[in-house]
C-alpha cells in the first residue's frame, strides 16, 4: 500500500489554521465503516475502491474512504439540529487491478444546519475553507471548479420531461456512463416486457417499502443474500430497470440540450448564461439561476474570480451531494487528482436515518496534493 509522505509541520499547521477558522468542534470518526450502508449511499460501483474487511460470522465492514458519512451520522446520533465538526485522519482507498492502493491523510470541516435555514453563507464558508487552506499549502497553479448538482434537477425539470424519465435522469446526474447511456437511447421507443414482474411491482413503493418487501420474499424463499448488496441496494436497482422499461426516452432536441449541459465548462458568467440559453421555462430554473448570481457575489469575497470556472455537472467520486460541488484543482496534478473538494449533501442526513430537511454541506483537503513540495 502506498502511504502518503509526512507533509512539513510548518505546511500542515497553516492549513490547519485555515480550517480552524470556522470555529468547529474536532471530533474523530471510527476507521471502520458499515459495508452495507456506503454501497447502497454509493453503489456499488464503489466496492473496487474500498478496503473490505470481516471478522468471522460477522457483518461486511469497510476502511473508512474518507470522512462524510462518518461525520455525519455522529452528529445524527447526537440529537443536534446543528453543529460544526472538524476532523483530521487517514483514509483508504483500494485500487483498480495494476493500480497501488493508497493510505492518504485528508483535513476537513463538515456544517449541519436545520430545516429550513438559509444556506449560501454555509456553502460560500465551505468554498473558501477549501480554497484558502488548498492556498497555505504553497502552490500557485490552483483553479477553482464550481457545480451543482440542484442546478442539474432544475435544467431538468425546465425541460417539462416525463416525470419518470426525469427522475431516472436526477437518479443518474452523477454517474457519467449511466447518463450517456440515457442520452444514447434518445428517440427509442420503451421495451416494456424486459423490467420482470418483480421489478414492475417494486416500482410502485416507496424505497423503504421496496426494500421490505423483497427481504420479506427473501425470508419466505429461504434465501441468503450474497456479495454484500443489501436489501435497498437491491430493490432500487430493479426500480431502475423497470424504469427503465416501462419510461419514454429523450427526444433528440432533449438530449442535445442535456449533453450541452453537461459540457459546459466556462467562466462562471458565461457559464450560467449558457445555463439560461439551454435551459426551458419554469420557476425552478429561475430561482436556481438567481441563487447562483447571488452567491457567485459573496464568492467573489473568499477567492478570485479570475481563479474560478464552472462547470454545472462537476460531481465527485460519492454521488451523495445534491446541491453546490466544488473542486480546488492544480494545474500539474490535473482534473483526476483535486486538491480538495465538497459541497452540499442534504438529503444523505435523512438517508442515514436523521430529520427529514437538514442541511448539510463540508469540505475536504489533502495537504500531501496542497504542500508545494508534495504530489506530483
Amino acid at each position: 500500500m502506498r502511504v502518503e509522505p509526512t507533509v512539513p509541520a510548518e505546511v500542515l499547521a497553516g492549513i490547519r489554521g485555515v480550517l480552524a477558522s470556522a470555529g468547529a468542534e474536532t471530533i474523530d470518526a471510527p476507521i471502520l465503516q458499515p459495508l452495507n450502508l456506503l454501497l447502497e449511499l454509493v453503489g456499488e460501483a464503489m466496492r473496487a475502491r474500498l478496503f473490505v474487511v470481516q471478522a468471522e460470522g460477522g457483518a461486511e465492514e469497510c476502511l473508512r474512504p474518507d470522512f462524510t458519512v462518518a461525520v455525519a451520522r455522529a452528529h445524527i446520533e447526537r440529537g443536534a439540529a446543528e453543529g460544526r465538526y472538524a476532523y483530521e485522519g487517514p483514509a483508504f482507498r483500494a485500487a483498480p487491478e495494476g493500480e497501488e492502493p493508497e493510505q492518504f491523510v485528508q483535513l476537513g470541516v463538515e456544517r449541519f444546519a436545520a430545516q429550513g435555514s438559509p444556506m449560501v453563507e454555509a456553502d460560500v464558508e465551505m468554498t473558501g475553507l477549501a480554497w484558502g487552506a488548498s492556498r497555505a499549502g504553497g502552490r500557485e497553479d490552483l483553479t477553482l471548479w464550481l457545480g451543482d448538482v440542484g442546478l442539474f434537477a432544475a435544467f431538468i425539470e425546465s425541460l417539462s420531461l416525463p416525470p419518470t424519465l426525469a427522475a431516472r435522469l436526477r437518479r443518474v446526474a452523477g454517474r457519467p456512463r449511466l447518463l450517456a447511456a440515457e442520452l444514447g437511447r434518445a428517440g427509442e421507443a420503451p421495451q416494456r416486457a424486459e423490467a420482470g414482474q418483480l421489478a414492475t411491482m417494486l416500482a410502485g413503493l416507496e424505497a423503504s417499502k421496496a426494500a421490505g418487501l423483497l427481504e420479506e420474499v427473501w425470508a419466505l424463499a429461504g434465501i441468503e443474500p450474497v456479495g454484500g448488496r443489501g436489501p435497498a441496494e437491491i430493490a432500487a436497482r430493479l426500480v431502475r430497470r423497470a424504469e427503465a422499461a416501462s419510461a419514454p426516452s429523450l427526444t433528440a432536441s432533449q438530449a442535445a440540450a442535456i449533453g450541452a449541459f453537461m459540457a459546459i465548462s466556462d467562466t462562471p458568467a458565461e457559464g450560467l448564461r449558457q445555463v439560461r440559453a439551454l435551459a426551458g421555462g419554469g420557476v425552478g430554473i429561475a430561482a436556481a439561476l438567481e441563487a447562483w448570481d447571488a452567491r457567485l457575489g459573496a464568492l467573489g469575497e473568499v477567492a478570485p474570480v479570475a481563479a474560478m470556472r464552472f462547470a454545472p455537472a462537476l460531481g465527485h467520486a460519492f454521488d451523495y451531494y445534491d446541491g453546490i460541488t466544488f473542486e480546488v484543482r492544480s494545474e500539474a496534478l490535473g482534473p483526476e487528482r483535486p486538491v480538495a473538494s465538497g459541497g452540499r449533501y442534504d438529503g444523505l442526513l435523512e438517508r442515514l436515518g436523521g430529520q427529514a430537511g437538514g442541511r448539510a454541506v463540508g469540505c475536504v483537503v489533502r495537504p500531501w496534493r496542497a504542500f508545494a513540495g508534495g504530489e506530483s
